[in-house]
């Protein structure tokens, strides 16, 4: 195995923020991969990572497969794909035409029913089978592209799944000194002859022993994402296609009409909409981040635990939350063990890739690190969520 460490010009590092994203949509052992490695012009982990980061996505259409499997306690509501439970615990499937920024499709089927989101050139559409429901959004000429297809995407129900190459775009964002990158044997994912990049933390205190991304050997396209917790043998989190074609999708496929009765409002991605907050400006209840790196915690608001528990000081399930959010929430509070130390005392939820402490003082930590971090982090000053645009702490 090849290792290289990244220049200290390279201020990246992977926080939780990501890594919970990823690990809250990905996992599994759905997609196979062949026994042989295939034989690929040698690459140095560095030349990998420049691939990567220059990469500009060819045509091609796909299926990917996202599954989550964390070490959750058993949730409530897992037979319904569109709830959180199954986010957390179950398997997608997406369906995905691209030809570029500006024309893509992607649609999720679910039992007896369907979302679909599409950009054709100025207008995006949002479709989702279950209600019959459509958002049209007009884009504006002369703005950035990506940054609407993510604004689009996020208007999808709740956290939508991400592809390999949002993922790997997520990762690789942040990477830094904190970081160990090496290469490992190549795969073949979805028939694809590929490399393997492994990112590994340095700290001994991070749940997350290694992310390995497979990158076509031909395209440079991430096929397939891997996030492993600390000594384990199979992957705690996982997103990859299990088919793809770099072909040029059918325009047909870009073009939609809303179904007879579906209801449909109308949007605009002008970038000035009425009501939004200037640049910068943090509301009350926003959340800080303590650390840095793979050793980043989240330190959530008094509010967010008042919205999820009825009791904040012992975290008993209320009302707060709609839908099966609730339910959820309460069932990973029981499943919490009682904890104290110099910090003061509260409940501890630990999965292989997540750990989570409520602290009995109202505060919310939360991070893919040791409970030894979190206590940490508990034992600091709790920050004023009320002016939360200030810089994040450090702990170190």
């Amino acid at each position: 195995m090849k290792q290289v460490n990244l220049p200290r010009a390279a201020r990246w590092a992977v926080p939780a923020g990501a890594l919970v994203v990823v690990g809250g949509v990905l996992a599994g052992s759905m997609i196979t991969v062949a026994s042989a490695a295939p034989s690929l012009p040698a690459r140095t982990p560095a030349q990998l990572l420049a691939s990567l980061a220059g990469t500009t996505a060819p045509a091609m259409t796909g299926t990917i497969v996202e599954t989550s499997s964390l070490g959750l306690p058993s949730l409530p509501g897992t037979d319904n794909p569109t709830s959180l439970s199954s986010l957390l615990t179950g398997s997608h499937t997406i369906r995905i035409w691209y030809s570029d920024p500006a024309h893509f499709r992607v649609a999720v089927p679910q039992n007896m029913s369907e979302s679909d989101l599409i950009r054709n050139g100025s207008s995006a559409w949002l479709w989702q089978s279950t209600s019959n429901t459509v958002t049209h959004l007009a884009i504006p000429s002369g703005t950035a592209k990506a940054g609407h297809a993510k604004n689009i995407t996020h208007k999808a129900s709740g956290a939508p799944p991400m592809t390999p190459q949002q993922a790997a775009n997520e990762i690789l964002a942040k990477v830094g000194a904190t970081t160990t990158v090496s290469s490992d044997t190549n795969v073949t994912v979805a028939g694809q002859a590929a490399y393997q990049l492994v990112l590994a933390p340095k700290s001994s205190s991070s749940l997350v022993g290694q992310i390995r991304i497979a990158i076509d050997g031909a395209n440079d396209v991430p096929l397939r994402v891997q996030v492993f917790a600390k000594d384990a043998a199979s992957p705690a989190a996982q997103v990859g296609f299990t088919s793809i074609s770099f072909v040029e999708p059918a325009a047909a496929n870009f073009a939609f009409t809303p179904p007879a009765g579906a209801k449909v409002e109308q949007q605009s991605l002008s970038g000035s909409g009425s009501g939004g907050k200037p640049a910068g400006a943090s509301p009350a209840g926003s959340a800080y981040t303590v650390g840095e790196g793979w050793l980043t915690v989240a330190d959530l608001p008094q509010s967010v635990l008042s919205s999820v528990t009825g009791n904040k000081a012992t975290g008993s399930a209320g009302s707060g939350l709609s839908g099966d959010t609730g339910p959820i929430i309460s069932a990973l509070l029981r499943s919490a063990s009682p904890v104290s130390g110099s910090w003061g005392s509260g409940r501890l939820l630990k999965t292989s890739l997540i750990s989570m402490l409520i602290t009995n003082n109202g505060r919310v930590l939360v991070g893919p690190v040791t409970p030894s971090v979190l206590y940490a982090a508990a034992g600091q000053p709790a920050p004023s969520h009320a002016s939360a645009s200030s810089s994040s702490s450090s702990a170190k």
